[in-house]
């Protein structure tokens, strides 16, 4: 009996071991599952909606461009939520929540230093398999900007277009052909790879301050600026959700200009379908003639969609005669006198300090109403709020 007993005093170390052995391999594999899950959760915390494209102009395809976050329907009030950027600090996106743009990789571009070149060249994509437009670079400077007048873009129909006008939007049609490098920039026309729908929103809140800042820059030094627009789409969706703009300049590297934005193809108040371009909001309430594109015109009181290609002219070629803008000739009622810039395409009244700071050859006077001014292409004066 004690030599048994004294054997089993013998054994139990060992069944101790074992024991804690175990508990050790299991402390180890936790601690593996646990590193595992915390690497997965940021990609798929952020779904990517837009490339870092580095020294290529290309823009998102639909198998990389990530899918909303309610897939059961592409309508909402227009809030691209959920993006991401795979820049290096991965930064997401914010929704939509009042400002027209959003700043990027703490607003520094992502050109490599082989890009920045002073030599002007602009490249615009080819279209995609939908059509729709990829990205568009330039090396701006003087020797290619525009000089002569602005002519008509009303051709190009970009995906996603619709010809609507709603109450409460400035000019009151909800889509312009926003250029994805701004006329002042390039000079660029009726050029397909440089067009997409936008609303006025996105081209005059989001846009046109940024295009302004280098356009001015480079008018003032006479130096160049990199500058990159990708429009970013999601999935199959023809209406891009928004627009990243880079711009650096050069010779400075960029103390004169540097930027990285997002900005929201949005309109407040108006629900937009991304999918195809369709949209609702308050109806437009207002009597105009409007043009079905073949000389006719018709009384419109409502957001009908006027589906045509040849709807917009260019800012001087709408002038006739005096300034005074009509379909048939006749004075428009409610007419007044601005001062336009056909340079910078912004109007003034004519007491405005900007018109004297103006050039003889960009200023002209024009006769008629505000809301035909937007929508031949010009924006209103900063100063003297027209």
């Amino acid at each position: 009996m004690f030599s048994k007993h004294t054997n089993t005093q013998k054994k139990h170390p060992k069944r101790g071991i074992r024991l804690l052995a175990a508990v050790f391999a299991a402390a180890l594999l936790s601690i593996a599952l646990l590193s595992i899950a915390f690497l997965r959760t940021p990609s798929d915390k952020f779904p990517e909606t837009m490339e870092n494209t580095g020294g290529s102009a290309k823009s998102l395809s639909p198998d990389d461009a990530s899918q909303a976050s309610d897939s059961a329907s592409s309508k909402r009030i227009p809030q691209p939520s959920g993006a991401s950027v795979s820049d290096e600090t991965s930064q997401a996106i914010p929704p939509y929540d009042g400002s027209p743009f959003v700043i990027i990789n703490n607003n520094l571009p992502s050109f490599t230093d082989d890009e920045l070149k002073t030599t002007s060249y602009a490249v615009y994509g080819d279209l995609d398999a939908l059509g729709r437009c990829t990205a568009a670079m330039a090396c701006v400077g003087q020797e290619l900007m525009p000089t002569g007048e602005r002519g008509e873009i009303g051709s190009v129909k970009p995906t996603g277009w619709h010809l609507v006008k709603y109450d409460g939007i400035d000019g009151n049609y909800l889509y312009n052909r926003c250029h994805l490098i701004g006329y002042q920039l390039t000079g660029e026309n009726a050029n397909a790879k440089n067009l997409i729908t936008g609303t006025r929103y996105l081209n005059t809140e989001g846009m046109l301050p940024f295009e302004e800042q280098t356009a001015s820059y480079i008018r003032r030094t006479g130096n160049h600026v990199l500058y990159r627009v990708t429009p970013v789409f999601t999935g199959d969706h023809l209406l891009a959700d928004g627009v990243r703009m880079e711009a650096k300049s050069v010779e400075d590297d960029g103390e004169g200009v540097c930027f990285h934005v997002f900005c929201y193809n949005v309109q407040p108040g108006i629900v937009i379908d991304y999918a195809t371009g369709d949209s609702s909001g308050e109806a437009f309430s207002g009597t105009e003639n409007i043009s079905d594109g073949f000389g006719n015109t018709s009384p419109d009181t409502t957001a009908k969609d006027f589906d045509t290609t040849s709807q917009e002219q260019s800012p001087d070629a709408a002038l006739q005669g005096n300034g005074t803008v009509s379909d048939n000739g006749a004075d428009i009622a409610g007419a007044r006198t601005y001062i336009l810039n056909k340079n910078t395409h912004k109007f003034h009244v004519p007491s405005c300090e900007s018109v004297t700071d103006m050039k003889e050859k960009n200023k002209k006077e024009f006769i008629g109403t505000r809301d035909e001014l937007i929508r031949m292409g010009y924006s209103p004066c900063g100063r003297c709020h027209p």
